[in-house]
């Protein structure tokens, strides 16, 4: 009997569990990790990454990351990239709060007015009085244009143009960052948790239409650093 850990067994147990169990079964247990301790087996060989790094396992992750969420990035289409670039970067996406003029066009936006709105205008709002009317819609256009649905009691058929405002500092952090429609207040800009976006200030808000079935993705084309 072998006592000095020395034998086959010991061996074995201390070598690689990637040599002894061979990459496709390595790739049914890492296939059971969730993605944090998956990603964290990715800097322990070059072996292990080509193994921990496969499609095959990313994208399930990337199906289950995306189930439920708002808006896809459209970036997620590129040719050739990796299903772990895909996660990695839809992470990232998920929690940019610089909105590009691509969010704005690809995106239904809901519309209601906020409490300190004057009340003519509440009065108008599905949001307020409780009517089972569908909520107000805003459309947003490449020339720069805004719209709303032509039953829309508050739009009036009045001219409306958008802007975004984006100042930085001298370090190349952003100092400023909103959404002006004609000379209203200025909006604030906001993810949500199921990565949908929020533009606000005292008067009104908007909250875009979740999309995610719609083919190619939207918002910019290349991620947003």
């Amino acid at each position: 009997m072998d006592h000095g850990g020395s034998g086959p067994c010991a061996r074995s147990l201390q070598q690689d569990p990637l040599v002894v169990c061979g990459s496709d079964i390595m790739l049914m247990i890492l296939s059971r990790l969730d993605a944090r301790s998956l990603a964290s087996t990715l800097g322990v060989s070059r072996r292990w990454r080509s193994v921990a790094s496969s499609d095959i396992i990313w994208s399930k992750k990337c199906e289950e990351l995306w189930a439920g969420k708002a808006h896809l990035p459209r970036f997620l289409e590129t040719e050739g990239l990796s299903r772990l670039s895909a996660y990695s970067l839809s992470i990232q996406d998920g929690k940019r709060d610089r909105i590009m003029k691509e969010d704005l066009w690809d995106h239904a936006w809901e519309f209601h007015f906020r409490e300190d709105a004057p009340e003519y205008w509440r009065n108008l709002d599905p949001y307020w009085t409780g009517a089972e009317d569908a909520p107000m819609h805003r459309y947003f256009h490449p020339d720069g244009s805004q719209t709303a649905d032509s039953s829309d009691q508050v739009w009036g058929g009045h001219e409306s143009c958008y802007s975004i405002i984006t100042s930085f500092l001298a370090d190349g952090t952003i100092r400023e960052h909103y959404v002006r429609i004609n000379r209203w207040p200025q909006l604030h800009i906001s993810r949500r948790e199921d990565w949908g976006w929020e533009m606000s200030n005292r008067l009104y808000c908007y909250s875009s239409v979740p999309d995610a079935h719609m083919k190619g993705g939207t918002g910019p084309c290349l991620p947003i650093l």
